[in-house]
């Protein structure tokens, strides 16, 4: 079985921020994430991989019998834009969504060019909505 490339590190953040993202909005954009994030899941922010930083987490499985640790919300300042891992499956979040702002929405994760650009009220209820889903569909070692 594969090993899961996207694991729990001890790394420093603001080291990760200040050496790995080239644009002052992105930083601050960045220092902003981790403020929200921190509060809406009741984590501290962790390094997952080598540029995820994510709160919390979660032991899933699936039907194939593969099974792995991931942080229940994550963002990664990417150079092109930011990829939220803020999504969950639910008809609750694909209503959220309309309503999020400028974004591009792929299957795991949703991205964005700037926070000015999306509705962060709107980000929280999709951040609160994938809790509800994780919790209720995996092992959560956060927010018990």
């Amino acid at each position: 079985m594969a090993k899961n490339k996207t694991t729990e590190r001890e790394a420093d953040i603001s080291e990760f921020i200040n050496s790995f993202v080239d644009n002052e909005q992105k930083k601050t954009d960045s220092y902003e994430l981790i403020k929200l994030m921190s509060k809406w899941s009741g984590c501290d922010p962790k390094m997952w991989g080598p540029t995820i930083i994510g709160f919390g987490s979660y032991h899933y499985k699936y039907a194939s019998g593969h099974e792995g640790d991931a942080p229940l919300i994550a963002f990664s300042p990417r150079k092109a834009q930011f990829s939220l891992y803020v999504h969950s499956n639910t008809e609750k979040s694909k209503l959220l969504l309309e309503n999020l702002g400028k974004c591009k929405i792929s299957k795991a994760c949703i991205y964005v060019k700037k926070l000015a650009d999306i509705d962060i009220s709107v980000l929280e209820k999709l951040s609160l909505e994938t809790f509800a889903y994780l919790e209720e569909h995996n092992e959560c070692s956060c927010r018990h």
